[in-house]
């Protein structure tokens, strides 16, 4: 079972982003692997501690998270794209500039930063809609995708940029009134991925890069909501040289039912039924998300009862159950009576037992409304 983000990085969940980042640094100082050689657990901490910066630091993924905890993302082939899924040369690569100086002039060993190391760019995501029926979203599925992603070009070769020397930055000096400050900027030359194109196919891009057609498999677990976005690590384009791949970034877009209501992982199912099925009693199919389901109508039921189906509703992203499934019963008034049938309702216009009586035990619109949301 994962852990808790906020455990692994020791602050609570009200931590602002500044807290948040002095948390992050401290903890992968601590398991770094320059200070850890051949710690196998320090290194696993390390990238717990990525994985979990990853996502708090992010308000709309921390936002996801403080809501559906770690199955919020974990349906989508890697879910965060985070430190259990990275290498720890991507783990460098996205986070080596929160160190500034921690570790010999700025950088991690070998992989990013100031610190004489080659930095790794990442290459673009890419972003799709999947739609999902309301069958699909209460069962979890697995969709297959087709992506149209940049790949490098068979016999592509690259060399290092000349103007960053293969830093991907290069350093500017400006006079201020304060004095002299030195900045990094991305490479302009090479776009920060520290290689430039040696040799490539005619029909290869300015990166080397050429289109590709890929069928990417995609798991969505039972419960996302409209708008929530997964991602697919590493099925994005691919970056030139050495460079990481970008993401997917899958946006799920719920289609309309035709007759259930979703509301939350509650659903909502409007019954309609005749005058006589009301007054004598009945057994009705209701459209489930799980196929039909019966249910006995007692004699003498009233229009707007609602009935309460316990777990046929949409399961928690969270694994905590399922929402119910809330019957709506309407007792259908007829809008023209033949002589006959108007004849017998005029008979029994002052019959006491037609005439309303709501007992003290029924409930108001408004306590229903109530008993809905509680």
């Amino acid at each position: 079972m994962k852990k808790d983000f906020y455990e692994i990085l020791g602050i609570s969940k009200n931590a602002s982003e500044a807290e948040i980042k002095k948390a992050y640094r401290k903890k992968a100082i601590e398991f770094h692997p320059d200070k850890n050689p051949g710690n196998k657990e320090a290194e696993e901490k390390f990238k717990e501690a990525a994985e979990a910066y990853e996502v708090l630091s992010d308000a709309q993924k921390k936002a996801k998270y403080d809501q559906y905890g770690h199955q919020a993302f974990d349906g989508a082939g890697g879910g965060y794209g985070g430190g259990g899924h990275m290498n720890m040369d991507d783990i460098f690569s996205q986070f080596g500039d929160i160190f500034g100086g921690a570790f010999g002039g700025g950088g991690f060993s070998g992989f990013g930063g100031g610190g004489g190391g080659q930095r790794r760019a990442k290459g673009s995501n890419l972003r799709i809609k999947v739609k999902l029926t309301l069958e699909e979203i209460a069962n979890g599925v697995e969709k297959k995708v087709k992506v149209k992603r940049k790949i490098q070009a068979p016999g592509v070769s690259y060399k290092t940029c000349s103007t960053c020397n293969g830093q991907g930055q290069v350093m500017r000096v400006t006079n201020t009134i304060l004095g002299r400050m030195q900045t990094a900027t991305t490479c302009p030359t090479c776009g920060g991925s520290g290689q430039a194109i040696d040799k490539k196919p005619n029909n290869a891009d300015a990166q080397g890069m050429i289109l590709e057609d890929e069928t990417v498999s995609i798991k969505i677990p039972a419960g996302v909501v409209d708008g929530m976005q997964l991602k697919v690590s590493s099925k994005g384009n691919d970056a030139p040289g050495n460079g990481i791949p970008g993401d997917l970034i899958v946006a799920i877009e719920e289609v309309e039912h035709e007759f259930l209501k979703r509301e939350g992982e509650n659903l909502h199912y409007d019954l309609y039924i005749s005058f006589a099925e009301a007054v004598l009693g009945v057994s009705k199919d209701i459209e489930a998300v799980n196929g039909k389901v019966r249910i006995k109508l007692d004699e003498g039921i009233q229009s707007g009862k609602i009935l309460r189906l316990k777990g046929k509703g949409i399961p928690s992203l969270n694994s905590y159950g399922s929402g119910d499934l809330l019957v709506h019963v309407n007792v259908w008034t007829p809008k023209t009576l033949n002589k006959d049938q108007k004849k017998f309702f005029e008979s029994n216009l002052e019959d006491p037992n037609f005439k309303p009586n709501p007992e003290k035990s029924e409930k108001s619109f408004f306590e229903k409304v109530k008993d809905m949301f509680s």
